[in-house]
């Protein structure tokens, strides 16, 4: 759930720059352990949700496993979670494929049947679109 008074391009507030009030010096490849490629594939376009059924302490999770579980509380793009952390697309993959893994979040994979669109994604994105 967004803070009151955050826009996009800020850091969230769970971030741990947000928390810290400065910068991360972390290097990315640490965050995930040195992997590059994530567990399953996963598309830009992917949504991806909060599971409203866990049962963890979310306390005990990473800065980043709680931001990400903080910002798909709406649902929201594997891309567009990767801007809001102001994290490389690669590292949020990884990330978000093992919270997939460890039953922290829902993914919703676009998919394509012959080449055709899904009408269902074009229209979340129609609606998307009108609210703003």
């Amino acid at each position: 759930m967004d803070a009151p008074g955050w826009r996009p391009g800020e850091d969230p507030p769970t971030t741990p720059q947000a928390k810290s009030g400065r910068n991360r010096l972390i290097r990315p490849y640490a965050v995930t352990g040195g992997r590059t490629a994530p567990r399953m594939q996963l598309a830009l376009e992917a949504l991806v949700s909060s599971a409203t059924f866990m049962s963890v302490d979310t306390a005990t999770l990473s800065t980043e496993y709680q931001a990400i579980i903080s910002l798909s509380q709406q649902v929201r793009s594997v891309a567009e979670l990767s801007a809001l952390l102001r994290m490389p697309l690669g590292v949020t993959r990884v990330l978000i494929a093992d919270m997939a893994a460890e039953g922290l979040v829902q993914i919703h994979q676009p998919s394509l049947d012959a080449g055709k669109p899904d009408l269902n994604l074009l229209e979340r994105v129609l609606s998307g679109l009108r609210r703003l």
